[in-house]
């Protein structure tokens, strides 16, 4: 992790819409404590979405394979490239932090703001190299703004909409905190930082069923596992075009790839009322014997088993839904520029409550699984046997495991995307994290 202790970064208060609200900042340094609170009283004050965008020193090593790159020339590139700009020409700080061309800038967005486009859209990824770690895209937990002191830049207005998205970048009312409007900045910084993190975890999906179907030898299960990877082709396409300003057609085959989706999403969701009914069917408060056990859930004592592999077709299919999710939200929002964040989210919104119950549902399983008591197998020999104890013992330990992977916290955190940009003004956009 690079040390930014002694830097001193700017920042900027991004509206997406022409807001007013009282002063709550004056003109010196902020800590980064004072700026995550003025982000929350921002949030709460205004009737429009607003997010911080701070500018860091890009380090030396960076792992661009884990974000999506967009030229020079995309909007996205282009609103970030005018903000700089026409910054530098207002504030001293902001002219030093960015005369070198490159940089690493970090959009958060607070938690109010972030549960409009979904409480689910993201969540943290279990580390296993740390107890209790989570995976960043270049950071860690704490993140660089704990190690920054910011000072905010002043009214820099920027120049109008580029890209589509239609809202023109300027200067919220006088008389208020210093906000610029910068609507297209925030909606393309959001929806390319939730399609990486979704990506991120559509990737961690098939290494773990490509293990998993190694060991089984399952055709159907490879079937749909092949199924649902090979939509990936079409939907990093329409990514592509939609973020450059095209318009989806149905030769990219996105329609074919949405039913696929859907289809296994609706698997999944009869395997988890299976897996309900199965739990609900057991004797409350009584031990349980493995082999009744691996009956509704087979292979679940075991690295393996099917039961495993179903819990990562699940994964995979709600990460290419929610990548599916974010293109209609940017495509609703460039077709209708009036109403650009409030179209982007209310798109965002209408499919996910399906998808964070089917979450909620399949973390509820894990949980009650690894609650669970385990009985010997029933036999007429008075004592355990060696390999019986052995069995038992691993079974406990790898069942009580599942709660790990539960994601049971679904509260909404302020979230944090993160870009790289190049000299030439070309970025890539690491997957959004929660702070």
């Amino acid at each position: 992790m690079i040390d930014y202790r002694k830097a001193t970064v700017p920042v900027w208060t991004l509206a997406t819409g022409d807001v007013q609200v009282p002063a709550v900042t004056g003109d010196g340094p902020l800590t980064a404590e004072r700026l995550a609170e003025l982000r929350g009283v921002l949030a709460g004050l205004a009737n429009a979405p607003i997010a911080t965008l701070e500018a860091h020193p890009l380090p030396a090593q960076i792992d661009r394979s884990r974000g999506i790159r967009l030229d020079a020339v995309s909007p996205l590139a282009q609103h970030l490239s005018q903000l700089i700009t026409q910054s530098a020409r207002s504030s001293s700080v902001a002219a030093t932090a960015t005369a070198a061309g490159e940089g690493l800038y970090r959009m958060v967005v607070p938690a109010k703001v972030a549960a409009q486009f979904g409480q689910g859209f993201v969540c943290s990824m279990r580390s296993k190299a740390v107890a209790g770690g989570i995976h960043g895209a270049l950071v860690d937990s704490t993140g660089i703004a704990a190690q920054a002191t910011f000072v905010p830049v002043g009214r820099a207005a920027t120049a109008g909409a580029v890209g589509g998205a239609g809202a023109t970048a300027g200067v919220a009312a006088t008389g208020s905190v210093a906000l610029t409007v910068a609507a297209p900045l925030v909606l393309m910084a959001v929806a390319v930082g939730v399609s990486a993190h979704a990506d991120q975890k559509r990737q961690q999906a098939i290494e773990h069923i490509t293990e998993l179907l190694e060991q089984l030898h399952e055709e159907k299960l490879d079937d749909e596992r092949s199924n649902l990877d090979g939509c990936r082709n079409a939907i990093d396409r329409a990514t592509a075009i939609l973020l450059d300003e095209g318009e989806i057609g149905a030769s990219l085959g996105l329609d074919s790839a949405v039913h696929a989706i859907d289809t296994a999403l609706s698997k999944a969701r009869s395997r988890l009322q299976r897996w309900q009914g199965a739990l609900d069917a057991l004797p409350e408060g009584k031990p349980v014997e493995i082999g009744k056990l691996t009956e509704s859930f087979p292979g679940v004592d075991d690295h393996g088993g099917t039961f495993r592999a179903h819990l990562e077709l699940a994964a995979l299919a709600t990460a290419l839904k929610r990548r599916v999710d974010v293109l209609q939200a940017v495509e609703h929002a460039q077709k209708n520029p009036d109403n650009l964040f409030e179209n982007f989210t209310r798109v965002l919104r209408r499919d996910q409550q399906g998808l964070e119950e089917l979450e909620s549902g399949v973390a509820g399983v894990l949980m009650r699984l690894s609650a669970l008591e385990l009985a010997r197998p029933n036999g007429l020999r008075p004592v355990f046997t060696t390999s019986e104890v052995d069995r038992l013992m691993r079974a406990t330990h790898r069942i009580h495991q599942l709660s790990d992977g539960a994601m049971t916290d679904s509260r909404a955190t302020d979230v944090a995307i993160e870009i790289a940009r190049d000299k030439d003004g070309s970025v890539v956009v690491f997957p959004a994290l929660p702070v």
